[in-house]
């Protein structure tokens, strides 16, 4: 079959280029390159009206929620730690519109850091809004080990424990419904959840997988995006 269609949702920001300075739709440059060496076809996603999700998601094969700002607080019902950095309305919004959209169509999803908390505060749960040890110093990764969960989607897709580049630092708190935690790392931080196989592929990672060479994950979302297509 033709290479499967995975939308990428995007940062809506300013953005410098040549003499130019306006707002721009951007997505750091790993996440189609990902893609694309996982066999996919990417297509840039920005933030839009909520209610075109559903048709939005109706023309994808895979969907991969990107990693960005923290998720507001009053998504789930809490308040803002002095930590916690300022909203982005608009993505929150749409994301999770897409999230939403791609579950109720079993469109094959993949949450990257952003995107994990997204799906677990899609599902009702809640974040822990500031934690210490899964960053660099500000624009550096730092790395450190997760072990999967037995039985789970993602032990069959990383069966073995693995270093991962991570800038992260909120983290999931009180579990969507649904979800099943199937990663941590060292100090017992959630760092993937998924739900079960009876909802299709809905996978997510607290880290940062564009930042990486381990292209395993996102191999995963096109292969059941491929077994998902029509005419597969």
């Amino acid at each position: 079959m033709s290479q499967p269609l995975i939308g990428i949702s995007t940062y809506q920001e300013e953005a410098r280029w040549g003499v130019w300075a306006l707002p721009a739709a951007l997505v750091p440059a790993g996440y189609p390159r990902l893609v694309q060496r996982s066999g996919g076809l990417p297509a840039l996603l920005p933030p839009g009206d909520p209610d075109t999700a559903a048709a939005t998601v109706a023309r994808l094969d895979g969907l991969v929620i990107a990693g960005g700002a923290d998720v507001q607080p009053a998504r789930y019902g809490a308040e803002p730690h002095p930590r916690t950095g300022p909203p982005a309305l608009d993505r929150d919004a749409w994301e999770l519109a897409l999230i939403e959209a791609a579950l109720a169509a079993r469109v094959p999803l993949l949450g990257i850091c952003r995107g994990l908390q997204l799906l677990n505060v899609a599902l009702g749960g809640t974040l822990v809004q500031h934690l210490d040890g899964h960053a660099g110093p500000p624009g550096v990764f730092d790395h450190h080990e997760v072990k999967p969960a037995p039985g789970t989607l993602l032990e069959r897709t990383l069966p073995e424990p693995v270093s991962v580049p991570t800038y992260h630092h909120q983290a999931v708190d009180r579990l969507g419904s649904g979800l099943v935690a199937s990663a941590y790392a060292e100090d017992g931080t959630i760092e993937a959840l998924e739900l079960p196989d009876a909802y299709g592929f809905a996978l997510a990672v607290q880290w940062h997988p564009e930042a990486g060479d381990d292209p395993r994950v996102m191999d995963a979302l096109v292969a059941a995006a491929r077994g998902a297509a029509p005419g597969a």
